[in-house]
């Protein structure tokens, strides 16, 4: 923040435009190197093998050869699909198989940062040149600075190259735009430092009590403290992520929008990742034929759409099962419970969709199977701690304060109350409000050593 963020920015801004693409990919390949220089091969294989698929995607189509595109296509995504399995699912695949006597070589392999978004990000470019969705870039050099864009490169948001290919040939720069960008990334830096920390503190606590100390009231404490840690953990990176790019003259879109308000299951999901949600919607469940099925299809698609999207998130057999949970879910909204929940007062559709959410975390951040059904059963009024404890009743004084200004954060009050302020008062407040959030998260990360990195599985 304080030296490769200014480097970077004075850098991109005395070069001469025609080069400020080329300095950006150097200055993202170093960024992403520092932390697994190895893996900057793995990387470069990727933006070579998918730029090279688009153009033979795009010349097969140019010469009416449909047949030669899609095969081009799928092998690009085979190849793209092979690579992420190999580093990120191999040893998930292989630990199963020895637990039921098949032997299969565990590798231990070191998870490439940030895989599964490079991956979606490049392994569709190739399909929206067939599509026609997108236009070939001006250069290798051009798509490389799409995909390695360290503001997002390791925790998102997921961009598809047809929504950043005409900033990628040409994006403004205005001292407005700028100051824009250092605004929003220091709400995101706010949101990571002061409170997903923080909360992440109780979330740990929770985390570690044995299955036999649990209490009812303490599992659900300690839910709520992940669901807000979470929220501010990815939304956190991902305002960072948007309001670095502002400063570079890229515009992301946005990828939370206040989930925790939401009436519904359905309704969650189109606000929280939305670009993951955009993805799938996109390139998985739209092919397998969407809303235009039968009812029968319909119900498999959305099963193999969530399937799928609870395996992206990591290698570990919760994750598919979290995934199944949502997809039982929007199937049943879908069927008849999202018309039944549409005649209900507004409260009670927000405690159904908090209540199915908070239960979700738990089957989320709980990898072991054992503690995991523990945690479930604590949540469901079994503890075997009883309903509360003064372990419980101290962290929930302890944590209060912060728990409060967590679930007001986590709603568009404070956003309604600011536009409410007079614009002489914004000016004077704005830049304080920066300065001190800037000097208070410092001061947090230099005295600090609990410092969570929650998609490290990414």
């Amino acid at each position: 923040m304080f030296v490769y963020l200014v480097a970077v920015l004075a850098i991109y801004y005395v070069s001469p435009l025609k080069w400020r693409n080329f300095i950006l990919l150097v200055f993202n390949l170093i960024f992403y190197g520092w932390g697994e220089p190895f893996y900057i091969v793995l990387m470069v294989f990727t933006i070579v093998l998918d730029y090279f698929a688009g153009l033979v995607v795009a010349h097969y189509k140019s010469r009416g050869n449909d047949l030669a595109a899609r095969w081009a296509v799928g092998i690009a995504l085979v190849l793209n699909l092979a690579i992420l399995f190999f580093f990120k699912y191999w040893d998930l695949v292989a630990n199963t198989l020895q637990h039921i006597g098949i032997p299969m070589p565990v590798l231990e392999l070191t998870l490439p940062i940030g895989i599964s978004f490079y991956t979606f990000q490049t392994m569709t470019y190739p399909v929206d040149i067939y599509r026609g969705d997108a236009e070939l870039p001006k250069n290798l050099v051009s798509f490389g600075t799409f995909v390695t864009l360290f503001p997002q490169l390791i925790a998102g948001p997921i961009i598809k190259y047809k929504e950043l290919a005409d900033q990628m040939n040409y994006r403004t720069h205005s001292p407005e735009q700028f100051a824009s960008g250092v605004q929003v990334f220091m709400v995101g830096l706010a949101k990571k430092v002061l409170l997903a920390n923080n909360l992440g503190r109780l979330w740990d606590v929770y985390l570690a009590t044995p299955v036999s100390e649990l209490t009812v009231a303490g599992a659900w404490l300690g839910v709520v403290a992940f669901a807000l840690q979470l929220y501010f953990d990815f939304s956190g990176y991902s305002d960072m992520a948007v309001g670095m790019g502002r400063m570079l003259g890229f515009e992301f879109l946005r990828n939370f929008n206040y989930p925790y308000i939401s009436k519904s299951v359905t309704e969650f999901w189109r606000r929280w990742h939305i670009s993951l949600g955009s993805w799938f919607r996109e390139y998985m469940y739209i092919p397998l034929g969407g809303n235009r099925v039968s009812k029968p299809r319909l119900y498999f698609n959305l099963f193999l759409v969530w399937a799928a999207t609870g395996i992206w998130h990591g290698a570990s057999w919760n994750f598919l099962i979290w995934g199944l949970y949502f997809a039982v879910l929007v199937i049943l909204e879908k069927a008849f419970l999202g018309k039944l929940l549409k005649k209900l007062p507004a409260l009670i559709q927000h405690i159904y969709t908090l209540f199915l959410v908070l239960v979700s975390w738990a089957i989320f951040a709980v990898e072991d199977f054992t503690q995991m059904g523990g945690y479930l059963r604590a949540m469901f009024g079994m503890a075997e701690g009883g309903l509360a404890n003064s372990s419980a009743w101290y962290y929930f004084y302890s944590f209060l304060p912060m728990i409060l200004i967590g679930v007001v954060a986590s709603t568009p009050l404070a956003a309604k109350l600011w536009s409410k302020l007079p614009e002489k008062a914004m000016k004077i407040a704005l830049p304080v409000l920066i300065l001190g959030g800037l000097v208070f998260c410092t001061a947090y990360l230099v005295d600090a050593t609990y410092n969570p990195f929650l998609y490290f599985r990414f």
